[in-house]
């Protein structure tokens, strides 16, 4: 009992501390350029409980206005992708959602999103991770989260990281990573050219959630 209530108190300790991180605004990192632009509204969201863990990108205007993590037409895809509800996604219990950059990072010249912050992950993420070793399964949504949680694996590229995901799934018996395209509209294309993504990956990636989530 004394373990789950240090658990418990470890978790929202991070909770608090990453809500009133402010390093990416006040002390950008070396080479980064320039500050945040905006006031940061760190997104994450932490479990004791939860097996899968959804590690995303960076949370795009809307996250940033909402606070509730792809809560957006990619958020619509990605829970098509897994077959759940919105409601099962947002249930802490089930999903923990952690990106590889907590705040909104601003748009780039062409009014693309910019990439996640730099100093982010660094700072926060194996301190999450060691905090719920309780996670079974990493859905690693993106290059960006293909690069931390696979390492020099993912040199070839997003495409053959996501095709090659057996290489991937099965190196590790837990947390196991299974690596995904981001669901952005921008990746339309990608999913109509790359038709073994669905044939192949999606029925993988919902029966394993199906079986860690009820």
């Amino acid at each position: 009992m004394d373990r789950i209530v240090d658990r418990d108190e470890e978790i929202e300790t991070l909770r608090a501390a990453i809500a009133a991180c402010r390093v990416c605004r006040d002390t950008p990192a070396k080479g980064e350029g320039d500050r945040l632009a905006h006031e940061p509204r760190p997104v994450a969201v932490l479990s004791r409980t939860a097996r899968v863990l959804i590690a995303g990108q960076a949370p795009g205007l809307r996250v940033h206005e909402s606070g509730l993590p792809f809560n957006d037409a990619s958020g619509n895809r990605l829970r098509d992708w897994m077959a759940v509800s919105r409601e099962e996604f947002y249930d802490p219990d089930r999903f923990a959602i952690v990106p590889m950059g907590f705040c909104f990072p601003g748009y780039d010249d062409k009014g693309s999103d910019l990439p996640p912050r730099r100093e982010c992950a660094p700072l926060w993420r194996q301190r999450v991770i060691a905090a719920m070793p309780q996670i079974e399964l990493v859905l690693a949504v993106g290059g960006y989260a293909h690069g931390w949680h696979l390492g020099s694996r993912t040199k070839k590229g997003m495409t053959e990281t996501v095709r090659n995901w057996r290489e991937h799934f099965f190196v590790n018996e837990a947390p196991r990573v299974l690596p995904l395209p981001h669901p952005s509209w921008r990746n339309t294309g990608w999913l109509k050219k790359n038709s073994w993504f669905e044939a192949d990956v999606l029925p993988v990636l919902r029966q394993n959630v199906d079986s860690l989530i009820r």
